[in-house]
């Protein structure tokens, strides 16, 4: 009982805590507060990161219901879902922002905003749909309210962890270093991206039940023709000498 929940917790908060990749934020949002006090940083990385919590909280406990509301299968979702995680793990490999993100277009016109707490910072960058499918897909794997709580765990301690990061983040880029984060992003990739194969083939799982089964025992296949009836015995009065 105890490893299952250690397994579902380590789970959780891994998969959402390499797709928000905090660490990989650090220098746009370095560039989107350029010249504003350590108090004005540290305000904004706060508001964010209670956005991003309260918007992916939303999706894990109701994204379910909405999508069936659409007619949206939770096994094309977790196929979806894994695909853009791939996509995503694909990327910090390659040492490329994550174009699921956002544009350089987008980050530029946040720059001149007054408040970028909300757009770009919640809202694409932390909840951006890799998130958001990340947390759905934790919640269908869920078994009982406490695998859900454990799902809503991992938000509260990624929130907070990405608080942490960004409030520090000249600091962390100085510690760190362009090679540095360059060496880290690979290697959430490759995590992120052995997630992602792990979630689409959850969904194919449910989608094609038996495709990705086991093969049953000999034992246990049904015979292909028709089982033969046994022969009837005659009684044991009936002596052999009075056969037919």
């Amino acid at each position: 009982m105890l490893g299952d929940f250690l397994v579902t917790a380590l789970l959780s908060v891994s998969a959402l805590f390499f797709v928000v990749d905090p660490i990989g934020l650090v220098p746009i949002f370095i560039a989107l507060t350029e010249g504003q006090p350590s108090a004005r940083k540290a305000a904004i990385a706060r508001k964010a990161s209670l956005i991003f919590m309260a918007l992916v909280s939303f999706f894990a406990v109701g994204g379910g219901l909405l999508f069936r509301t659409l007619g949206i299968s939770l096994a094309a979702f977790k196929i979806a879902g894994g695909l853009l995680l791939a996509l995503t793990a694909l990327d910090m490999m390659r040492g490329h922002e994550p174009v699921a993100r956002t544009t350089d277009g987008e980050v530029d016109e946040a720059a001149h905003k007054q408040d970028i707490a909300v757009v770009p910072l919640a809202m694409p960058l932390l909840a951006g749909p890799g998130a958001i499918a990340t947390v759905m897909v934790l919640t269908s794997r869920a078994r009982s309210v406490v695998d859900v709580g454990i799902v809503l765990l991992a938000i509260a301690i990624t929130g907070v962890a990405t608080y942490a990061i960004l409030a520090a983040s000249s600091a962390i880029a100085r510690v760190l270093g362009k090679g540095g984060r360059s060496i880290l992003e690979r290697v959430m990739g490759l995590v992120l991206a052995a997630i992602a194969v792990q979630f689409v083939v959850d969904g194919i799982g449910e989608a094609l039940p038996g495709t990705l089964g086991e093969t049953p025992a000999i034992e246990q296949q049904e015979p292909a023709g028709p089982i033969p009836e046994p022969k009837a015995s005659l009684p044991s009065w009936f002596g052999p000498g009075r056969r037919g």
